[in-house]
């Protein structure tokens, strides 16, 4: 309410620009309550609307509004001002193109006399300051009605809210149970795989001891077989070489032999050769 009434206290020294923030406000106001044309000049409507509610709701809010002891002169105050001015300010097309709705009953939020008094100590007349408070009233129930569309009943909330920490509880309840299900399988699962572990290990353990003896066992036997054989084809080249000494010293006999039998012949042409070169030389002479 600060900022209105701030509002309002600026606007008070000018009465030009007092009017016309009057003059926009009633028209917002009438076109919150306005709906679609059903064939009638809304300025009739809005006239007829005015008559009727004006004098009874004027009469009601100044008497419960009003403290005791408080002696302001009491005016009619009616719509007609507002709708005559939300007439002017609007167009023809839109002064065609809606019609009012039935007046309904206000529920005031605030001091509305309080509110129209200090209006009026700022310089607005009666008729400003009452449709002012009128216009600011249907603000605030509009927003509070706006609020409360979004707003749960406290019941409500607690049933909701008791609901929910119901089903969380349960859902607690259910990830514990799940959660130590899980927890014992997965020890479970984990004793078992641990003790095939072993097992598998133990297994291959075994089997490499006994892959290592039986090679090493093969490779010993390999050894013997092969120092066997080294040993036999030492014996066979042992005795290859004393047979090829023998075959040398045949052939060496042979060889000398040759040579001495060769010898023998070359010396006996070599004799005859000389014994015919001299008879021949000895002829010749």
């Amino acid at each position: 309410m600060s900022p209105i009434l701030s509002t309002f206290a600026r606007c008070a020294g000018r009465p030009g620009l007092a009017r016309a923030g009057l003059a926009r406000a009633a028209t917002l106001q009438q076109v919150r309550h306005i709906t679609t044309p059903q064939g009638e000049s809304i300025q009739a409507q809005r006239e007829a609307a005015a008559k009727e509610s004006a004098p009874s709701h004027a009469s009601s809010s100044t008497r419960h509004d009003r403290p005791q002891g408080a002696h302001q002169p009491r005016k009619p105050v009616t719509q007609c001002l507002l709708a005559r001015r939300a007439s002017q300010s609007l167009p023809l097309a839109s002064r065609r193109a809606f019609s009012v709705t039935s007046s309904r009953s206000r529920n005031h939020h605030f001091d509305t006399l309080k509110f129209v008094q200090k209006l009026k100590d700022e310089g607005f007349t009666e008729d400003q300051a009452v449709a002012l408070m009128k216009v600011l009233n249907d603000v605030i129930e509009e927003s509070i009605q706006n609020l409360t569309r979004t707003m749960v009943l406290r019941e409500d909330q607690e049933k909701v809210t008791y609901t929910q920490k119901v089903d969380f509880a349960k859902l607690r309840s259910e990830l514990l149970n799940t959660d130590a299900t899980e927890s014992s399988l997965t020890r479970a699962t984990h004793e078992r795989l641990m003790n095939e572990l072993g097992k598998i290990n133990s297994r291959l353990r075994d089997e490499v001891q006994r892959t290592q003896a039986s090679v090493r066992l093969d490779l010993n036997l390999e050894k013997g077989r092969i120092r066997e054989e080294a040993n036999v084809q030492e014996l066979k080249i042992k005795e290859t070489e004393t047979r090829i000494e023998q075959e040398t010293a045949v052939l060496r006999e042979r060889l000398e032999a040759v040579k001495f039998s060769t010898l023998q012949w070359l010396i006996g042409v070599c004799t005859g050769t000389a014994a015919l070169l001299l008879g021949a030389w000895r002829l010749l002479m």
